[in-house]
């Protein structure tokens, strides 16, 4: 059986970890800043070492199991390490599904905690959703199966233990779904080596270049970031590229940092696609904000580069709107990692080829729900101050039903952040149409458009959005996912019924 956390068994847990922390032979809060603030970032310059992009496994989801278990991973340049992996791979294997395909997974638990597994952006029925009281412990064993029934898109999975998804999906048990059907593959997007799944995050690493998770205080108020850019598991990646047309199915995997996806000489990139699959129509952009949990689907035109070049993905800097003094800097003396610029992936070009994939000039519509068929809206407030972090003043019960919703009802939902912090705001079960954002950027974003999971809402900002549940009635969750403000109790129990 699972066993109970406590939101007070979770605080003193990490504190005591920290405790551990600033008594070993670095001693002290220096030690500990020094923990939190990382190595300064690095100018850019060929000096700094990269290694080679991990291709990322591939698996089908039949008849698959998934063993969790700990392992030595390989993290780039020498450096290996112990995870938590899934088959023993990190990332955790790409599943790659056709829409009305059955997905049988059973997961086995050899972790020392316990665990359950989320399909994110998918809609399975209520037990094969990933619910924290699902959880098994070490030993034991979960069965998943239902038909796939989403748009062709990027999806991910990853743990959902209550008050241990920060630290196990962190830890590497995490990965990409990827959803095809014939609409998409009439479009003859760029495929085999020039289709890139990139599984982005930011990571703290010791002395021998190996990740570590050892949250204290102010990780569990702005979430667990480092300043180490990690795409599929490596550290400071490049990818050796044609001249040709690429497609990039890029998900922020992390605990808590934003990413602004953009390249180094300011040049465009077309996004095709997002959370809730293929846009209704490609928008050219020079950066896109992808939070936590999001996901962007982008094409890159190398065509015309000479051999030699090179082109640097990168998350740009920028800054928090509405965030205070908080997110300025000098919190406990630490400076605070979101917002800082991060090199993420470095594209040279070693081949010339000729190259016939275009940029399509229309892609399928989108179904969504429409706002004006709404017959009543909810409202969530999302606060963090002194550790706690609520919706609606309240922190997560695993056995409190929260909001009661009838199945088939387009509603309105305002997510209103009333922090100094930026929460990404998760729905399971569906997909919503982001109608309006006041305060803040005031604006819907081109990389928010078609239909979305995951939503990014900035200190002042109340977002809007149309939401339908047509899949399956049962309970689900709604929650931030920055993962600590998750594990801290940002989090509600929804009921379809």
């Amino acid at each position: 059986m699972p066993s109970s956390h406590t939101r007070r068994e979770f605080l003193r847990h990490t504190l005591a970890r920290a405790a551990g922390l600033a008594g070993g032979a670095s001693t002290g809060l220096p030690a500990l800043l020094a923990a939190y603030n990382g190595p300064s970032e690095p100018d850019g310059s060929d000096q700094v070492a990269r290694h080679l992009l991990r291709r990322v496994q591939t698996a089908a989801p039949q008849g698959l199991t998934f063993t969790a278990a700990p392992g030595t991973a390989d993290f780039g340049g020498g450096a290996n390490g112990q995870a938590w992996l899934l088959n023993g791979t990190l990332p955790s294997p790409l599943l790659r599904i056709r829409r009305g395909d059955p997905f049988t997974v059973t997961l086995q638990n050899q972790l020392p905690q316990d665990v359950i597994l989320h399909w994110h952006g998918i809609s399975p029925p209520e037990p094969m959703d990933g619910h924290p009281r699902l959880a098994v412990g070490q030993g034991e064993s979960y069965a998943y199966a239902f038909d796939m029934e989403e748009r062709a898109g990027t999806y991910w999975y990853h743990s959902h233990t209550h008050m241990r998804t920060g630290e196990q999906t962190y830890r590497g048990v995490a990965g990409l779904i990827v959803v095809e059907d014939p609409e998409e593959e009439a479009l003859a997007l760029p495929s085999g080596d020039r289709e890139v799944p990139l599984v982005v995050q930011d990571r703290r690493i010791d002395a021998d270049g190996v990740p570590y998770y050892q949250p204290f205080g102010p990780d569990l108020m702005a979430g667990y970031m480092g300043p180490e850019p990690f795409v599929n598991g490596i550290r400071r990646p490049y990818l050796e590229v044609d001249s040709a047309l690429y497609r990039f199915r890029l998900l922020n995997g992390s605990n808590a940092r934003i990413l602004r996806i953009g390249r180094d000489d300011g040049g465009p990139i077309v996004l095709i696609g997002n959370d809730g699959g293929l846009l209704d129509a490609p928008r050219t952009v020079t950066y896109a904000d992808v939070a936590t949990a999001e996901r962007i689907d982008f094409l890159l035109d190398l065509g015309g580069r000479d051999v030699g070049d090179r082109v640097m993905l990168r998350s740009l800097p920028f800054s928090i709107p509405g965030g205070g003094g908080f997110m300025g800097g000098g919190f406990m003396g630490g400076s605070n990692l979101q917002g800082q610029p991060l090199e993420l992936l470095e594209l040279r070009v070693t081949g010339t080829v000729q190259d016939s994939a275009v940029v399509p000039q229309s892609l399928p519509p989108v179904p969504a729900p429409d706002p004006a068929d709404a017959v009543r809206e909810r409202s969530f407030r999302f606060q963090s101050q002194m550790m706690l972090h609520t919706i609606n003043g309240r922190s997560f019960e695993m056995d409190r039903i929260d909001e009661r919703v009838p199945f088939g009802e387009t509603e309105i939902w305002s997510f209103a952040n009333e922090s100094p912090l930026p929460h990404p705001v998760h729905v399971h079960a569906t997909h919503f149409k982001v109608a309006s954002r006041s305060g803040g950027r005031g604006q819907v974003m081109p990389w928010e458009e078609g239909v979305k999971d995951t939503v990014l809402v900035l200190p002042t900002e109340t977002v809007r959005v149309a939401i339908r549940f047509t899949a399956h009635r049962g309970l689900f969750l709604l929650h931030c996912h920055n993962l600590e403000h998750e594990d801290m109790g940002m989090m509600q129990n929804i009921l379809i019924e």
